[in-house]
């Protein structure tokens, strides 16, 4: 299955609840950036999902910022995904409730794994990862 999203052509951006934003809340670029497309792939979609469906594991207490926050931690792939110089993640995008709330950036020095200290303690999470061969791959979770 792939998922329509209104994409920012500056930065890769992914608006999910169906509105274009007045400005891109990664980039600034503006509404005229955005171009509706067929593009997100789910665990349902034909490809190498075994190492694109981000896998996510939500924990309840964080030891390091504590009382009110969620740590998030995703992996990207039930098999790592590769991070070598032509083929590897760029990015990782967090929403809740269809919400962006952040972004991380990988380089292929990275391993495919990111956090996210998130203050929403209930709600729906969804994750895009964007592999520079493979495109964008999405999963959900609820908090």
């Amino acid at each position: 299955v792939i998922m329509k999203g209104y994409v920012c052509g500056t930065c890769g951006y992914i608006s999910i609840d169906g509105t274009v934003p007045d400005k891109c809340p990664v980039c600034a670029a503006s509404k005229t950036s955005f171009e509706q497309k067929d593009i997100i792939k789910t665990a349902e979609a034909e490809g190498p999902k075994e190492k694109h469906v981000p896998v996510i594991e939500v924990v309840k207490k964080c030891s390091l910022v504590g009382e009110g926050c969620t740590d998030v931690h995703v992996k990207i792939g039930d098999t790592l995904h590769p991070m070598e110089a032509e083929h590897y993640i760029v990015f990782v995008d967090f929403y809740v409730d269809e919400k962006f709330i952040g972004r991380v950036h990988l380089t292929s020095d990275c391993n495919p794994a990111v956090s996210m200290h998130i203050k929403a303690s209930s709600g729906k999470l969804s994750v895009i990862e964007f592999c520079n061969i493979h495109g964008h791959w999405i999963n959900e979770a609820e908090l």
